[in-house]
């Protein structure tokens, strides 16, 4: 098994320009139940392009603290069902012993968003704090970081309808780029690739296209970026969870403009004076 279907589909449609029907056909993303499967237990599904699906199981066991590393999956099989996937991952020993811990303690179904979450507490859960310093990003990477990863974006090129994340190296350029129907599957996609590969999320910044919600800020934190930059706006808990947990965040980018929003000291130009 590959593990994947058809990205996109030829759909048959009426063009309307300047009051003139034309009929064609247009690409459009496909999307798909994926069953995410732990031990021989459903964690979640969720809809999703069917790409890439080796690094969404990966990147979403990595963010929902399911597993540590990469490593603690020992055998992964992509099943392929009448409408869409089972991934079915088996853990090493302790790490499946504390996955059905927890799943003994959910107290009812799981469903997409916030997975496997059974209380509030857990999900404004704390997230590890970063030192102060590690990365330190110009105006001008910000800028190259979100044009990069537009022109990377092969499926909305084709569709236009899909989300994206990429992991941009100030040396390097954009290494790495996901895209999904979803906006959080695509950045799952993205840090279970960064994960299979050995890229060092600290050593630059991830890059999505969609708004920043607190969510995304905490999947960002763990799999241990200094810096977020979106071309959207965030949610003002998405805010204050990112400067609690030592995250720049970076949104509204668009062009040469941006907004920052929380820990200013990583961007080093045109920023400092002007954010609390």
């Amino acid at each position: 098994m590959t593990g994947r279907g058809p990205s996109t589909t030829r759909a048959n449609r009426i063009a309307v320009r300047a009051g003139v029907a034309t009929p064609g056909h247009r690409a459009l993303p496909e999307e798909v139940p994926v069953a995410l499967s732990f031990g021989g237990t459903t964690q979640a599904v969720m809809m999703a392009t069917p790409a890439d699906l080796e690094d969404f199981c990966i990147g979403f066991a990595l963010s929902e603290a399911i597993i540590g590393t990469a490593g603690d999956v020992v055998e992964l099989e992509i099943v392929e069902v009448d409408q869409g996937f089972d991934v079915q991952m088996r853990l090493g020993g302790a790490v499946q012993g504390a996955f059905a811990a927890r799943r003994r303690k959910m107290a009812g179904p799981v469903g997409c968003g916030l997975c496997g979450i059974e209380s509030i507490d857990e999900a404004l859960r704390a997230l590890p704090a970063r030192s102060e310093v590690e990365l330190e990003l110009n105006s001008g990477d910000v800028r190259e970081a979100v044009r990069s990863l537009s022109m990377q974006q092969k499926l909305r090129a084709e569709t236009g309808a899909v989300h994206a994340a990429g992991f941009y190296h100030p040396d390097k350029g954009m290494l790495c780029v996901r895209e999904d129907v979803g906006r959080h599957n695509a950045l799952d996609k993205l840090i279970g690739a960064m994960a299979r590969s050995g890229l060092n999320p600290a050593e630059g910044a991830i890059v999505i296209t969609s708004r920043v919600s607190v969510d995304m800020v905490q999947k960002a934190v763990i799999a241990g970026t200094g810096v977020l930059i979106a071309v959207s706006a965030p949610t003002a808990l998405a805010v204050r969870t990112a400067e609690a947990a030592g995250l720049t965040l970076v949104a509204i980018a668009r062009g040469a403009d941006f907004e920052v929003f929380s820990r200013p000291n990583r961007i080093s130009k045109g920023v400092e004076s002007d954010v609390a």
